[in-house]
């Protein structure tokens, strides 16, 4: 293709992802830009230029050793929801803006410490980025033909064009805003494109010489396993390639977490916790999707080419070769992909700690005190677009000095080696709180240097001097210092052997010198909020250990500066507002001091903030004794708050159940009060009648036979009622008190269900209501007939009341169960009201329904039947989701 017509293509695919850029940024709380998916996505920025090409290369070279470097990756994944969560949330509480920031903090927010995490990844990430550069370069060329696009003059190159874009598209999305905590949804959506598009192009391409170039992956397995080193291309072999793996493996798995682009995506752009859900699964599964054909793709190259050099691009010289450029274009653009996104996401990180870290912290302050918010904030993005452009174009040099002469894997895993020497203090750090800074410190310098001593210093001096003589015999000779066999380790690879050496004297470091020398108040102080994490915000709000003398007055003044007027006194108030103290505070105390750090954190970084604040702060130094007590006595309060919390909580419950039991008891009085009207009324009815009936016989001496007679029957039918009530009163009483004696014979139930019918045969005759006795089987058991009977006789009286005449039908049957007999009584009348059931074998307790009209009976019918059957050890309850009428079940047990 010729190489106009690529760098038209090149800037037209700018242009579209600076367009989606645009899009997602103006609609940046839109669902598509805030998903899951777009932050799993982003993620896949860990795939670059290396994973794109580097992998095949190495595969072609040493077969399944390309693997270790997704294996780390995939076993870290499943920890997110827990270390990485742990992580996100002190970011967000702290307003972090980088990895520099985080472990600055965590050691009481250390200037130097901060300074030296940023160097570190300045010096992993630069190679980083060459190889990104390079790998542009190479594939332009393979790609276009074009031999001459290689220059030695910079202004000749079109490679230092593609970085300047590059450097302009991350300069203008990264910082629009001077909050470097602020997400950045247009990179992360574009990132998040670009990692769909990769996917799909080096799919398409493994899927064409797997099953287009070839016939599929068994043909390829079948042609390369005759190749004579078959077998070390597929297995480990030697003890030695076990630790090799063990090591690559490792480091992999703690730069997922710590190399500045993956921290960048995957904690500070991280919108909701519950994502990493998402992430935990979806991730390993798109770096599986990516190395799916990565394998047959080494292996149709070897094939094809005989040889294994520029295994690398194989995947665009296969369909080149075979006169595709289509496909050719479509894996540069993917490629393109990668290393768009590696580039941005990693130049917006390093420029943020670059700015707040390096350039703000050591010198620049001053200059900031004097302007004007405006003005600082302008002075802020020039800072950091300055560091992007910086940061790309010395990425540049890199490649054209260094890079040319190293393979992209070789360049990676110097990357990988020097970020790694994070590791220690960043994550012993965040659980275990005699971490000093110090330790930190030493270790990192110490780690670095052998980094530097056993990888990147040999291939340096053998690019200038033209020999091997330091590889070979070491410095000065001393063959123990030999970079790539230290002290006679001379067995695993080189970067294995550099990560062992230098993770091993950095742990050492790290490790004895946190136990010989205990940091300052302040940095015990933040090394017990980072690892308590599930009370890390109450610490910070009360700082735990401060003692000094500061203005509400001074501070405001020092955020104005940063922020502006209006922006500071609002924070004020709501600060004010919160922690409920005066708008007029004079006084400045230990809360206060932190929310005004954590408000100029994101601009200006942690340590640049502590220098500011301290400025107006005059902080008195806290003796050992004092924090111990001041320790001692917030425990305490935790203590005495938790015992109130609790105190508090059972007094909540205990006035809620009281509540309910003065409720329920106003319930029973107005229920009494109702049951003795209807008692009242009850009693009073067949009394009147029998007054009435016998005046009129005194009165009338003459008064013919057969009306006196049918006087006489109302006087004795007022008299039973009468009487039927007083029983009830007085069974009920017996019952209540427990002074009724059942009498238990063995009985019939058969029979005695149906003397219950027989007895109200005559009622439910006058109201035309039919009752079925279901079971005619007899079956003997134990019981008190008479109580039993008025058990049935309650029952089916209540049937017989809520039956409509004519048409009411009463069904009474009963079973066996486990021991027990079951009898039940069902009616097709109006049912039972939902609200009804708890309350319908309570004493005194009437029907709303009923209450709406003259009131039937007394109340007591239903609640003397549950005493009666309870009295027999039975239960008895009405049946719930009846469609029609109701159903009332007693038991009886028997033995």
């Amino acid at each position: 293709m010729n190489s106009y017509s690529l760098v038209f293509i090149i800037i037209i695919y700018l242009a579209v992802l600076f367009y989606i850029a645009f899009l997602a940024e103006k609609k940046r709380q839109s669902k598509w830009v805030n998903n899951p998916y777009v932050y799993t996505l982003s993620l896949a920025v860990y795939c670059s230029a290396w994973t794109y090409y580097g992998s095949v290369g190495i595969a072609a070279n040493s077969g399944i050793h390309f693997l270790p470097i997704y294996i780390g990756p995939v076993i870290a994944a499943p920890l997110w929801i827990v270390l990485l969560r742990k992580i996100i949330r002190i970011s967000k509480h702290h307003k972090i803006s980088s990895i520099a920031d985080f472990i600055s903090l965590r050691y009481g927010n250390n200037r130097f410490l901060g300074a030296l995490v940023t160097v570190i990844c300045l010096f992993g990430t630069l190679p980083y980025i060459s190889l990104q550069l390079k790998a542009v370069s190479e594939t332009f060329e393979i790609i276009s033909g074009d031999n001459s696009y290689i220059s030695t003059v910079v202004i000749d190159d079109s490679t230092f064009y593609v970085a300047l874009l590059l450097a302009i598209f991350a300069a203008f999305f990264g910082t629009q805003n001077t909050d470097a905590s602020e997400k950045h949804k247009g990179i992360v959506a574009t990132v998040a494109l670009e990692s769909i598009l990769k996917l799909i192009f080096f799919l398409i391409i493994g899927t064409y010489i797997t099953f287009y170039l070839f016939d599929g992956t068994s043909d390829i397995y079948e042609k390369i396993s005759v190749s004579d080193n078959f077998k070390d291309l597929t297995t480990l072999g030697k003890v030695e390639d076990g630790f090799n793996w063990f090591f690559m493996i490792a480091l992999s798995f703690m730069v997922v977490f710590l190399l500045p682009r993956q921290f960048q995506v995957t904690v500070l752009e991280n919108n909701r916790e519950k994502h990493l859900k998402k992430a935990i699964w979806l991730f390993p599964l798109y770096l599986l999707l990516f190395n799916s054909f990565v394998i047959f793709i080494a292996w149709a190259g070897k094939l094809t080419f005989g040889s294994t050099e520029n295994a690398e691009y194989y995947t665009l010289l296969l369909p080149l070769e075979h006169g595709n450029t289509f496909l050719a274009t479509l894996v540069f653009l993917g490629g393109f992909s990668a290393v768009i996104s590696m580039v941005v996401v990693s130049t917006l990180a390093l420029s943020t700690m670059v700015s707040n870290n390096l350039v703000i912290p050591y010198g620049f302050l001053d200059k900031f005190i004097k302007n004007q918010p405006e003005r600082n904030s302008k002075y802020i993005k020039t800072i950091r677009r300055i560091s992007i452009f910086t940061i790309i174009i010395t990425a540049y040099f890199f490649y054209v000095l260094f890079s040319k002469a190293l393979s992209l894997y070789s360049i990676g895993l110097i990357s990988f080696v020097i970020i790694s020497q994070l590791a220690p203090s960043f994550f012993i750090g965040l659980y275990w709180n005699r971490g000093s800074s110090k330790g930190a410190i030493i270790g990192m310098i110490v780690g670095f240097c052998i980094a530097i001593y056993t990888l990147v210093l040999p291939f340096t001096l053998e690019v200038y001097s033209g020999t091997d003589d330091f590889r070979q015999y070491g410095l000065l000779g001393i063959e123990a210092l030999k970079p790539y066999a230290l002290f006679g380790i001379d067995f695993l690879s080189p970067p294995s052997h550099a990560f062992f050496w230098s993770m091993t004297l950095n742990l050492f470091c790290y490790l004895t010198f946190s136990l010989m020398s205990k940091g300052n108040y302040r940095e015990r102080n933040y090394a017990e909020m980072f690892v308590d994490s599930k009370n890390f915000t109450n610490l910070q709000d009360s700082a735990l250990v401060w003692k000094g003398e500061a203005y509400v007055t001074d501070i405001k003044n020092v955020l104005a500066r940063f922020l502006g007027e209006q922006r500071a006194a609002r924070a004020l108030r709501i600060f004010f507002t919160k922690y409920e103290l005066s708008q007029d505070t004079q006084l400045a105390d230990a809360r206060l001091i932190n929310f005004s750090e954590k408000l100029l954190t994101g601009s200006i970084g942690s340590a640049s903030a502590k220098i500011l604040i301290a400025s107006v702060v005059k902080e008195e130094q806290i003796s050992l004794v004092e924090v111990l007590k001041i320790l001692e006595e917030s425990k305490e309060n935790i203590v005495s708050n938790k015992v109130l919390l609790e105190k508090s909580n059972e007094l909540s419950q205990l006035t809620s159940r009281l509540k309910e039991a003065n409720e329920e008891l106003i319930s029973k009085d107005r229920q009494k009060d109702e049951f003795l009207d209807t008692v009242a009324h009850e009693l009073k009815t067949p009394i009147t009648g029998i007054r009435a009936a016998t005046e009129v016989i005194m009165d009338d001496e003459d008064m013919p036979k057969e009306i006196k007679a049918q006087f006489l029957k109302n006087i004795l039918q007022d008299s039973d009622r009468l009487g039927r009530l007083i029983n009830n009163i007085l069974d009920f009483e017996k019952l209540e008190t427990g002074g009724l004696l059942l009498d238990l014979q063995e009985q019939d139930i058969q029979r005695t269900i149906a003397k219950a019918i027989s007895s109200i045969s005559q009622i439910a005759a006058k109201k035309e209501v039919q009752i079925v006795n279901n079971n005619v089987h007899s079956f003997m058991l134990s019981y008190d007939e008479d109580r039993i009977l008025q058990v049935l006789t309650n029952l089916l009286s209540n049937a017989i009341k809520f039956c409509e005449a004519k048409t009411g039908k009463i069904i009474v049957d009963y079973k066996l169960g486990n021991q027990l007999i079951e009898i039940s009584v069902s009616d097709n009348g109006k049912g039972i009201l939902e609200e009804d059931f708890l309350y319908i074998f309570d004493k005194f307790y009437q029907s709303q329904d009923q209450n709406t009209r003259k009131p039937e009976g007394s109340g007591l019918g239903l609640a003397i039947t549950k005493q009666i059957v309870e009295k027999h050890n039975g239960k008895i309850w009405a049946k719930k989701d009846i469609k029609n009428g109701a159903t009332l079940v007693f038991t009886i047990p028997f033995k």
